[in-house]
């Protein structure tokens, strides 16, 4: 993969709108041959409408979500805060009670090989 030096704009990229179990998260994306770039913002009340068993960098912009692992452990993050999890690692979902936005990064790179 050969990304050239790219500069994003986020406000030119227009959100798609994902509703989740209870509130609704928009993203915005940036898509390259194996990686996927995002803003995602989780509104007040979200909790994802599913577990997820992808690979993420996941950095709190703004706000603060708790990230629940299936096994029943919960890992709380606020603004500055970063977690990384390999495919297939541990399974997850987002829940948050005042809102929160986030960069999220995953590709190919995190698939566990």
């Amino acid at each position: 993969m050969s990304i050239p030096f790219t500069v994003v704009n986020w406000q030119d990229i227009l959100p798609s709108t994902h509703p989740g179990e209870t509130g609704v998260a928009h993203w915005q994306t940036l898509q390259f041959p194996g990686l996927r770039v995002r803003i995602v913002t989780y509104g007040p009340g979200y909790l994802a409408d599913h577990w997820c068993a992808k690979g993420h960098i996941v950095h709190c912009l703004q706000g603060s979500f708790d990230s629940e692992l299936k096994d029943g452990a919960t890992h709380t993050l606020t603004q500055g805060m970063t977690y990384i999890v390999s495919d297939n690692a541990s399974i997850h979902r987002s829940r948050t009670e005042s809102g929160v936005t986030l960069l999220i990064i995953d590709g190919d790179f995190l698939a566990g090989r």
